[in-house]
């Protein structure tokens, strides 16, 4: 019989179209996963996956099974919401996704007034690309992400909690770093820095750069915020960075300046997204709730949205 762990295997795979990178988000060796995948098979009597050494691609009749698997976890991951809400709210496991550009900056300012709130709830919170962690919250290998909206997606529901600005950063003896305020205008021919694609913020910078009639860097392309920190501080350009990362790493840099955008300033809009129909929804949108307090309250540098709980 088939086991919840091989559907995952397969979804992953689905997802993937690469083992190595299926067997990365699914915590496992890839062969282990391809051991399974081929378990499986055998134990269906089909071929799921059409294997070369240039590409993966499942056969049709993988396909039928990985769309069936998907509906079979989340309908199980449904099950174990519903009997988890019945135990107590807001307690036990809760497999929280965050995105990279935002969990190391984010989680600090809220953790320890959630854990005093529900003494119950363990957050494990896994950082990725956007991508990568939106498959696995409609697989139920998450349960819930902090994610940058607007999310269009079918069958994930949303709750926007705050716009955190987006600030320049350029080296300390830049002619902008002794402003106040930069003009838009004034980032006309700069060379922008910003995160490699995958990234929404990636996008979000791309945009600005034309807005701005900035020289988007295709040579030079961060990995990590800290690396954009790190190269605008050798002087390969200016980067627009979020405001929690500036409120953490920036301010203490000697090298580095922040400087605010002048009206419209650029921001970005972080909320909580989940599987529509989930059991806990309306436990997400208190968590949601109770996360814009403490921003409203300690965080003077974001713009708080989502203060309000869901209906009784």
């Amino acid at each position: 019989m088939p086991s919840l762990q091989q559907f995952r295997y397969l979804v992953a795979l689905a997802d993937t179209r690469h083992f190595r990178r299926a067997a990365d988000i699914s915590n496992v060796t890839q062969p282990t996963l391809s051991a399974q995948l081929k378990k499986l098979e055998l134990q269906l009597g089909v071929e799921l996956v059409e294997r070369s050494r240039a590409h993966v691609v499942l056969t049709p009749v993988g396909r039928e099974i990985a769309d069936r698997a998907r509906t079979v976890l989340r309908d199980v991951e449904d099950i174990r919401q519903i009997a988890r809400r019945g135990q107590a709210p807001l307690a036990g496991t809760l497999r929280v996704g965050i995105v990279q550009s935002l969990g190391s900056y984010l989680l600090p300012l809220v953790a320890p007034e959630l854990r005093t709130a529900h003494p119950d709830l363990k957050l494990y919170a896994r950082e990725g690309l956007p991508g990568t962690l939106l498959r696995q919250l409609e697989t139920g290998a998450l349960d819930l992400l902090f994610y940058p909206l607007p999310l269009d997606r079918k069958g994930i529901e949303t709750l926007t909690i705050f716009e955190e600005p987006l600030l320049a950063v350029t080296p300390r003896d830049h002619p902008l770093a002794g402003q106040a305020q930069i003009a838009r205008n004034a980032l006309k021919g700069e060379t922008l820095l910003a995160l490699e694609p995958g990234h929404r913020l990636y996008e979000q910078v791309r945009a600005l750069a034309e807005a701005f009639e900035a020289e988007l860097s295709h040579d030079y392309e961060g990995t990590s915020l800290d690396t954009l920190r790190q190269m605008v501080a050798m002087g390969i350009g200016v980067s627009l960075l979020p405001a929690l990362y500036v409120r953490s790493e920036v301010a203490r840099e000697a090298l580095v300046v922040a400087r605010p955008i002048e009206d419209p300033a650029p921001f970005r809009t972080i909320g909580l997204a989940w599987r529509r129909g989930s059991a806990q929804g309306g436990e997400y949108r208190e968590l949601g709730a109770q996360v814009a307090r403490v921003l409203a309250r300690d965080v003077p540098e974001v713009r708080v949205i989502g203060q309000q709980t869901a209906p009784a």
